[in-house]
């Protein structure tokens, strides 16, 4: 088995090789954007296509367009031509400020990052394809190498930084009241290698765990393992209209296709932090 895997040193691509090589014998390649340069598909039996603009900030249209829609299209149509299966990333961003989490209940985008997935995903099911194509909503990832994210990192990553580098933790008022559905990186790379293994079916799923945890829990969890302050501060006026206050996948999609599925917490992936760290201590 061959696989490629664009955007490979990204948080979540440098998780996924990893865990590819751990996990599997398969070959595993990777490759990043660069202008005028496209990846070589042919020869691969997959291509996981995680390579996109993922800055949920991110203003400039044309680069938006260019990268995360046009460029997705393209290889789509490549893996297509070349009999190549295709696993892509979109985002629990595309349902918006909506309520309803279902794959097939409509988007509600509130910003262009959202906006270029959501128009990736919609333009994927006008299409008939020769080949496996399977589109992954992630909510909220979290996990190691995220950290050269800086202000796009989960909660977990940013308050646990805060936390060591400087005693204290910033949360945003009403952060009790922040409800996302937060999912471990390695939950991620093990549905999309299960799904390699085990699912001939092309299609939308959602990638989450189907709990929440509030942003406040989030805090007082970090706060225990570390000595630290939480103070709260005023949201940025760029996100106060299109901040999600509440994501929660529905995974009735994801159950039916892959079984009933168990995730770590993030009690217990801060738990196995903790261990690890003080494990390397003389």
């Amino acid at each position: 088995m061959k696989v490629l895997v664009t955007g490979h040193r990204g948080f979540i691509g440098q998780n996924l090789v990893q865990y590819i090589k751990n996990n599997t014998d398969w070959e595993v390649t990777g490759w990043e954007w660069r202008d005028s340069v496209f990846p070589t598909v042919d020869g691969n039996d997959w291509v996981i296509h995680l390579g996109a603009i993922s800055s949920t900030t991110e203003q400039d249209i044309d680069k938006l367009l260019e990268q995360n829609l046009e460029f997705s299209q393209k290889l789509y149509q490549a893996c297509q031509r070349l009999y190549v299966n295709l696993q892509y990333a979109s985002s629990a961003s595309v349902y918006g400020l909506a309520s309803d989490f279902r794959e097939s209940s409509p988007g509600n985008p509130m910003n262009p990052y959202a906006c270029s997935k959501y128009q990736f995903d919609l333009w994927t099911q006008l299409q008939t394809p020769v080949k496996l194509v399977q589109g992954f909503r992630y909510f909220n990832v979290y996990g190691n190498h995220e950290d050269h994210k800086g202000s796009q990192a989960s909660p977990i990553t940013q308050f646990t930084k805060q936390a060591r580098d400087t005693g204290n933790i910033n949360l945003f008022h009403s952060s009790d009241h922040y409800l996302r559905d937060f999912i471990a990186v390695e939950d991620v790379c093990r549905i999309h290698v299960d799904f390699i293994k085990q699912v001939t079916a092309s299609g939308i799923w959602n990638v989450g765990t189907g709990t929440t945890t509030s942003f406040e829990d989030i805090a007082v969890l970090v706060r225990k393992h570390y000595t630290a302050t939480l103070t709260h501060v005023n949201m940025p006026d760029q996100l106060k209209n299109s901040y999600q206050a509440y994501t929660c996948a529905d995974l009735t999609r994801l159950t039916a296709t892959l079984g009933p599925q168990t995730f770590i917490s993030v009690k217990e992936w801060l738990s196995r932090q903790t261990d690890q760290t003080q494990s390397l201590v003389p």
